[in-house]
């Protein structure tokens, strides 16, 4: 008898070890998704991947963009700084961000305001905007660094949207099966406790296609405002995260059950101060965000903002920004920035935009080309640049994270950068970093390094037939 019980256990238990030599390799069991393999197949069971009628706003921005850099170059209170004969940035005349090393009381800055014939504008913390009435920039920068106990002084730098041009719709979004969501999504669809912020011209809140997966968010333009899209680049980078999937209507996002946070840091036109984009990141490291993504830049380092970034980095938030659209080697930051990943744009077939930024601070590629997603007012559009790949990024690591939420950011961005397509890898890393994107390969990379021996309710169920 006892020897039978033996011989039974025994049983039992190779059994149980078989389950789980057949289980090494095996996906969480999301419902299976089918997959296009050639551009022949069509079977996607994602119903609105391809969008049979579509209601897609044509956007053309190139006139609008030279409008506005024209319009910034020429405009009195605005000043630039020449990097090379193509590249610019530019930061509001009379005005300094300054950070001080000890809070000034109430006298002190009366007393600052008196010298430098001038206003205090904002504060955040430790860091202020002072205005001068009589005195440039250069002169406050002077001021401060001879009178006072600072950490910096610097130009409030202007930020703007990485956005181009795009005339063209596709009926279908290709940058999905570009970058292997579909069958990723047998991995993992996400996770409503990871959340995502979109730090740029807010989100629509009403958008049909977006709304449900909205959090709190925040306006650092207007605190006491909505972080409400009046521009539509936010709206747009956060429709390629989380628009709703399978829903029939507009288009798919990368996630389907990720949280978006809206931070509404850059105006109508799409341009902001480095203040307020600092302003905003704080906020978001301190709301909850797991993954931050930037899709805007400017030429010009600034202290205020690398301090935010490390903030953010600190708070363990993993950073994704876009490199920038001016086929330039000139740094971009933030995407430049330490412990940010950097993201390039690639076209349908694998290369490299030709807008696209370039050096040695590009971390990764991504579709950049002919995206479609949800605009501002309700409305869907098609748009091109790095402002479009950074966000495949950031999804990316959210559903990386809606896996293993205690991998640590540096983590996160290690999986990514490690599992990138094959193809991409003997390409020039200053063009495409470590290569372009490979959901399937990073979330099965991140489900075996949580579960290196499956999941234990798999083994059973499957050992039981349950």
């Amino acid at each position: 008898m006892r020897r039978r019980a033996i011989i039974g256990v025994s049983i039992f238990l190779l059994g149980i070890g078989a389950v789980m030599m057949a289980n090494l390799d095996r996906p969480s069991r999301e419902p299976e998704i089918y997959s296009r393999t050639g551009m022949d197949e069509r079977r996607v069971q994602v119903q609105n991947l391809q969008h049979k009628s579509p209601h897609i706003q044509k956007v053309d921005t190139i006139q609008a963009n030279e409008v506005l850099k024209k319009r910034l170059n020429n405009d009195p209170s605005i000043q630039m700084i020449h990097h090379n004969a193509q590249d610019k940035s530019h930061y509001y005349a009379n005005e300094v961000v300054v950070d001080f090393s000890t809070i000034p009381s109430r006298t002190s800055l009366d007393k600052i305001a008196k010298d430098i014939d001038g206003v205090l504008k904002e504060k955040h913390n430790s860091s202020y905007i002072f205005k001068s009435y009589s005195k440039t920039t250069t002169e406050l920068i002077q001021y401060f660094k001879q009178n006072h106990r600072i950490t910096f002084a610097e130009p409030h730098y202007i930020y703007l949207q990485n956005e181009v041009n795009d005339t063209y719709y596709q009926n279908y979004q290709w940058n999905l099966p570009a970058i292997r969501t579909e069958v990723g999504w047998n991995v993992t669809r996400g996770s409503k406790k990871i959340k995502i912020a979109v730090v740029d011209t807010g989100v629509d809140l009403n958008h049909p296609d977006l709304s449900r997966r909205l959090t709190r968010g925040y306006n650092a333009l207007s605190p006491k405002e909505p972080p409400q899209d009046d521009n539509g680049h936010g709206t747009h980078v956060a429709g390629i995260i989380a628009s709703v999937p399978n829903n029939g209507v507009g288009v798919a996002g990368i996630t389907w059950y990720n949280p978006i946070i809206p931070v509404k840091v850059l105006n109508s036109e799409g341009t902001g101060g480095s203040f307020d984009v600092a302003k905003g990141i704080h906020w978001a490291a301190d709301h909850g965000a797991d993954v931050i993504n930037l899709s805007l830049g400017n030429y010009q380092p600034s202290a205020v903002m690398e301090e935010a970034i490390r903030y953010a980095m600190k708070k363990d938030v993993v950073v994704v920004s876009a490199a920038g659209n001016d086929n330039s080697s000139q740094p971009s930051f933030p995407a430049a920035y330490p412990g940010v990943l950097g993201v390039a744009a690639v076209d349908w077939e694998g290369q490299r935009a030709p807008f696209s930024n370039y050096g040695d601070y590009i971390d990764i590629a991504a579709p950049g080309v002919h995206i479609a997603s949800t605009f501002f007012q309700g409305q869907y559009a098609s748009l091109s640049g790095t402002s479009m790949a950074a966000p495949h990024v950031s999804a990316l690591a959210g559903l990386i994270r809606s896996i293993d939420p205690n991998l640590r950011n540096t983590e996160v961005m290690n999986i990514m950068t490690r599992t990138t397509q094959q193809t991409e890898r003997s390409r020039p890393a200053v063009y495409y970093g470590s290569g372009v994107i490979d959901n399937t390969s990073a979330l099965e990379a991140a489900y075996r390094r949580k579960y290196p021996l499956g999941r234990t309710s798999e083994w059973f169920n499957q050992f039981f037939g349950r």
